[in-house]
């Protein structure tokens, strides 16, 4: 018997910075996301011998077998432990892995891996958690467990799944599901890509700078977060009246007020790309995640997403087509 888990990867569309502490403690955060059709995968087999071993199937890598505490390596091995210790299993397992997206692409992929885990050992456990208790144990074992720094809203997105405004304050984080019109999401979907750079990025850099930013009260990195608050309500509302030229022109906003938040969170390649992608039909784009590479989100024109994806391919870019995923962390088992 094997028990399975997937957790979508997200698209921040407006907010991302706002929800890195302590900011969001100290001024409220606030971000809109929503999770796509492209996953990260866990597979658990329990074994009956204390032995654990860690696999990625998309690599043809595995550590192990091995006591747990013995077990070398990074990555997935480390978040095993984490969670592992977290659950307290008293028998040994293969865990299996597998992305759609690797991690530092700016999807937040190590987060829906953290999500997918957790997942699988509360279905094997029997564990009785919310999703509020996934996603806030997800945060803890990444940022705090591992050691990997970013912020908050990518534990929430993917174990809720759908398009989200998420608000994180003092206290609590709520997580408010948003009623777009069907049709709505389909013209989105229709007219949306996502770009590879072609490069992963490592955000622990920029994110370091930002926070001692506003630890020193920085008026231009203060000001910028204030302003990507309002953008993303701004935002919401234009998703909910099914106003995508609104969207678009939006995401522009959000794009070059993000920027201010660090020199570092665009690149010459990045800026080349979107800027071909809009000379090509592209009316809204940014780079997702912390910034220096990874994924660019593109909104189009109707009718020219074509030209676009062909335009960025052409300076070595790799689009790909949006699917929304509206069911968040999902687990099964499997006699297989």
């Amino acid at each position: 018997m094997k028990i399975r888990a997937r957790a979508p990867l997200r698209v921040s569309y407006a907010g991302g910075g706002t929800d890195v502490p302590p900011y969001p403690q100290l001024k409220g955060g606030i971000v809109l996301s929503s999770t796509i059709q492209n996953y990260a995968y866990c597979s658990i087999t329990p074994r009956s011998d204390g032995m654990v071993t860690v696999s990625r199937e998309d690599q043809d890598v595995s550590v192990g077998p091995g006591r747990l505490s013995e077990l070398k390596g990074n990555g997935e091995v480390e978040f095993v432990r984490a969670v592992a210790k977290r659950f307290g299993p008293d028998e040994g397992f293969d865990a299996d892995f597998r992305y759609d997206a690797v991690p530092g692409t700016g999807l937040g992929s190590s987060s829906a891996l953290c999500v997918a885990l957790i997942g699988a050992f509360r279905e094997w456990k029997g564990t009785s958690m919310t999703d509020y208790d996934i996603a806030n144990l997800a945060y803890d074992i990444e940022r705090k467990d591992v050691g990997i720094p970013g912020g908050l809203q990518d534990q929430y997105a993917s174990t809720f799944g759908g398009f989200n405004l998420i608000e994180f304050k003092k206290d609590v984080n709520i997580v408010n599901a948003l009623r777009i019109k069907r049709e709505t999401l389909n013209e989105l979907e229709y007219s949306s890509l996502l770009c590879f750079t072609g490069k992963t990025r490592r955000s622990g850099g920029i994110l370091q700078r930002q926070i001692e930013s506003y630890e020193h009260k920085e008026s231009k990195v203060m000001n910028a977060l204030e302003r990507m608050k309002e953008l993303t309500l701004e935002m919401k509302d234009s998703l909910l009246t099914g106003n995508l030229t609104e969207f678009a022109r939006l995401l522009n906003s959000e794009w070059e007020t993000k920027k201010m938040l660090d020199s570092a969170i665009s690149t010459g390649e990045v800026d080349e790309l979107l800027q071909t992608a809009r000379a090509s039909g592209a009316i809204g784009g940014k780079l997702l995640g912390a910034g220096g590479g990874g994924f660019l989100f593109l909104y189009c024109e109707p009718g020219k997403q074509v030209h676009v994806e062909r335009a960025v391919e052409r300076l070595g870019g790799k689009a790909f087509p949006v699917r929304f995923d509206l069911e968040g962390l999902q687990t099964w088992r499997s006699p297989r």
